[in-house]
């Protein structure tokens, strides 16, 4: 093991493949390797040099990964050690405070890996406790001193939790790990409130850290869309994060939609939380596909649309297939919305560009007989930061859009 905040080796670049990291993209290829000097370990520092010998940055190895290396520093001064992580720790919980996320709920991001100069690496506040992804060998390899950092900035947490059971870690040579790393375990209901609703959430079992927290601005939009007296269509609905903010604006009726069993409880509960009338829900459990076919073919009709599909695609290898899929399933939302009804769509397929998501929708929209006009475009939350270095950070992409016939 080597000595923490040393480098233990070098990787040269091959020619002309400094130029990413000249643009301050924190991502090295193994394509782009052309040796490696030393012996360093997976998830030790190792400087990055140009093939003429410049020094270009300080960087997480990860001799399984096709991403060979993720910068930690671009500054040849800064040493790679405990110190470090926890200044690039507090940076993080400083521009939390200035968002003021704190006043519109107790759950958010405080750490979005790359975005946030820690490559991999996932920190998300729910209350009194943290859940947190280590995706990387780098991410993994200075897991304690992440740990030990945020227990001292952060002096009144409970807990602080592992849910780094994604599929990124294979491809990074690690097993998947969950756990507790300090303090209390998470209850198995956590409370959260998000601008006036609460919701229970599960740290340990539920979806992605426990809840989607990258779309509460679109959920706080829906709350100020033509909501009253509207009946609703909740797709893929989880928890019910966007069917409880209809409901709060005073929908006359959601229907919740969600293949698993479990997140319909989850939502029903949750609905019963916040006070809602058993007669102004609806629980459909069932195939996204079959079940919009089944209403288009009912005649089912509804004012409000909510399409929040989980990734079709993460790679561009797969992007053909995904714009089928999104452009299938909007296709049938527009034919099931009444005229002048809203549809709020989303893709969270980071391969799915924004200019792509809006020309499958406008052929979806077109292919229904409807005209589609933009009111409003989403992005994941603040908390969730782009750095314009580093375009593979943007993933979520939003439309809410007004459906009429066409002039």
């Amino acid at each position: 093991m080597s000595v923490l905040g040393s480098c233990r080796g070098q990787l040269i670049l091959q020619p002309g493949r400094e130029k990413s990291l000249l643009r301050r993209h924190p991502w090295i290829f193994s394509g782009a390797v052309k040796a490696v000097v030393g012996s360093p370990l997976s998830g030790e520092s190792v400087d990055l040099l140009s093939s003429d010998g410049s020094w270009l940055a300080k960087a997480a190895y990860s001799p399984s990964s096709q991403i060979r290396a993720r910068v930690w520093s671009f500054q040849a001064q800064e040493e790679i050690g405990p110190e470090f992580f926890r200044r690039r720790l507090a940076l993080c919980l400083s521009c939390r405070e200035a968002m003021g996320i704190s006043a519109q709920s107790n759950a958010y991001r405080l750490v979005h890996g790359e975005a946030d100069g820690l490559p991999a690496c996932v920190v998300d506040r729910y209350g009194d406790f943290l859940s947190c992804q280590f995706l990387s060998a780098g991410a993994e390899y200075w897991k304690a001193s992440i740990v030990a950092a945020l227990q001292d900035l952060l002096p009144g947490l409970r807990g602080i939790y592992e849910r780094s059971d994604n599929d990124s870690r294979s491809r990074e040579g690690l097993p998947l790990s969950t756990g507790c790393l300090w303090g209390e375990e998470p209850p198995d209901e956590l409370l959260i409130h998000e601008n006036g609703l609460q919701f229970l959430v599960d740290l340990r079992h539920g979806h992605k850290t426990g809840f989607y927290l990258d779309q509460r601005d679109s959920r706080l939009a829906l709350g100020t869309a033509a909501c009253a007296q509207a009946e609703v269509l909740d797709c893929c609905c989880y928890s019910g994060g966007f069917g409880l903010r209809a409901l709060r604006a005073g929908a006359k009726r959601v229907t919740f939609l969600d293949a698993a069993e479990k997140s319909l409880n989850w939502a029903g509960r949750n609905a019963a939380l916040n006070g809602f009338a058993s007669e102004r829900q609806e629980f459909i459990r069932g195939d996204l596909f079959q079940l919009l076919r089944t209403f288009r073919d009912s005649r089912r009709s509804f004012d409000i649309i909510i399409l929040d599909p989980p990734k079709f695609a993460d790679t561009q290898a797969r992007l053909e297939k995904a714009a089928r899929g999104y452009k299938d399933i909007n296709l049938l939302a527009c034919k099931l919305l009444r005229p002048g009804g809203q549809l709020f769509t989303f893709s969270c397929s980071a391969a799915m560009t924004p200019e792509l998501f809006r020309k499958v929708i406008g052929d979806a929209a077109r292919d229904a007989g409807q005209e589609a006009l933009v009111l409003q475009t989403f992005t994941q939350a603040p908390d969730h930061p782009q750095n314009l270095n580093f375009p593979e950070g943007h993933y979520l992409t939003g439309l809410q859009l007004l459906l009429r016939p066409p002039g």
